[in-house]
């Protein structure tokens, strides 16, 4: 992080300051109106904004709230201390991430000068780009978002040790810098810099709330979706049970309660994804298409895609190809 934005973010606010001065509570009439502790976006972002930044309170206890809003809580120095849900204590590093629903509670515990965390406000309907980036090409991201934006509840926090992870690093650098500098273009940035986290997140799924408690269950969804990402062309249910340890019926049954779909739908579900962007971004035929997805069967492809998308193949591609939408026009002699 570049020392600049540190010495942004770790300016002593006025709520800091009347700490130190000897009030030792959070000032809660900044955050809410409400008797019980939500802290309200209205408080926090500019009408019509979708997303900002505010460099957590520190000198002070924080008291278990929930957010109206998808909070992500980036540690830029130092450490946070943070309770989930009344049970989860989390220590948090530098480089650390945790994204919080609108379910969860947390509690924050003081921190010191040089623990500088950025809070991240986001409005569910910041995620719609970011999903138009992703939900055609990674299904793991597809779910994670969903969970995030509350149209799932298999988590209620997705907390990633990203330090190593560098192009992450570098996308919130450039999140934040973006809110700080408020310029033009800010608000593409920010949702694209937000599809791009997800999809370098995606590849460390083994990484997401390692070592939490009771998060044993989590961690097999994760790497299930994560299976059918990277093994759509043939991956079987016998192999991710081997490879897990657990018995089909339970992984059956895992997926189904938390995605609505079952293992055989799941796969069908990614093998249309990645047929869907073939046709968007290449010229390769039909018949093509249909081998490289691991499809033997071309009639039941042509079924399965048209009960998804409502049309032919042939027909999605004239109305959705990137490549022939961008393609000059012939000219005329």
């Amino acid at each position: 992080m570049q020392q600049k934005i540190i010495d942004y973010l770790g300016k002593i606010t006025e709520e800091e300051q009347a700490i130190l001065d000897g009030n030792p509570e959070v000032q809660r009439g900044l955050y809410t109106s409400e008797h019980e502790f939500i802290i309200d976006s209205s408080k926090l972002l500019a009408k019509g904004k979708l997303i900002d930044i505010r460099p957590h309170t520190r000198f002070a206890y924080f008291p278990s709230h929930r957010h109206n809003y998808i909070e992500m809580l980036y540690v830029v120095q130092g450490q946070l201390s943070t309770i989930i849900n009344g049970t989860n204590r989390l220590s948090m590093s530098a480089g650390d991430i945790l994204f919080l629903n609108q379910q969860a509670a947390h509690e924050i515990l003081p921190a010191g000068e040089t623990d500088i965390t950025v809070n991240f406000i986001i409005l569910p309907e910041f995620f719609r780009y970011p999903i138009g980036m992703v939900d055609k090409e990674n299904m793991l991201v597809d779910f994670i978002i969903s969970s995030l934006s509350g149209t799932n509840s298999a988590t209620d926090y997705i907390y990633i040790q990203a330090k190593e992870i560098l192009p992450v690093e570098n996308l919130i650098e450039n999140m934040i810098w973006a809110l700080v500098d408020k310029n033009a273009a800010s608000h593409t940035i920010l949702q694209v810099s937000m599809g791009l986290i997800f999809l370098n997140l995606s590849r460390y799924a083994e990484l997401f709330n390692r070592n939490m408690p009771d998060s044993s269950e989590l961690n097999l969804l994760f790497s299930i979706l994560n299976y059918i990402e990277n093994h759509y062309r043939d991956g079987s249910m016998q192999h991710i049970a081997e490879a897990s340890g657990y018995p089909a019926y339970y992984i059956s049954r895992l997926l189904k309660k938390n995605t609505g779909f079952n293992f055989k739908e799941l796969l069908q579900k990614r093998k249309l994804q990645q047929a869907v962007y073939l046709l968007e971004h290449t010229t390769l035929s039909i018949d093509l298409i249909i081998e490289r997805i691991g499809y033997e069967n071309s009639s039941y492809f042509y079924r399965k895609f048209r009960e998804q998308y409502n049309c032919s193949p042939n027909e999605y591609r004239s109305s959705h190809s990137l490549i022939y939408q961008s393609a000059p026009s012939p000219r005329r002699p």
